[in-house]
């Protein structure tokens, strides 16, 4: 009932981060994770189109 009520809150979800067996049955382990926000995402694609570019420049050399 927590993890369900904390995953009504904007931006949270639950994400599952291990799996394993127990007495014959599955058991998940969750967390509770918030997701970026616009200007993190933007940093993130700025940094990949980077070494997109440098990893183009540098195999165009040899």
């Amino acid at each position: 009932r927590k993890l369900i009520g904390a995953t009504t809150i904007k931006g949270y979800s639950l994400v599952p981060l291990r799996m394993y067996l127990k007495k014959g049955k599955v058991k998940l382990e969750l967390g509770l994770a918030k997701g970026k926000k616009l200007y993190d995402k933007r940093q993130d694609l700025a940094k990949k189109d980077a070494q997109r570019r440098i990893e183009r420049e540098m195999s165009g050399r040899y």
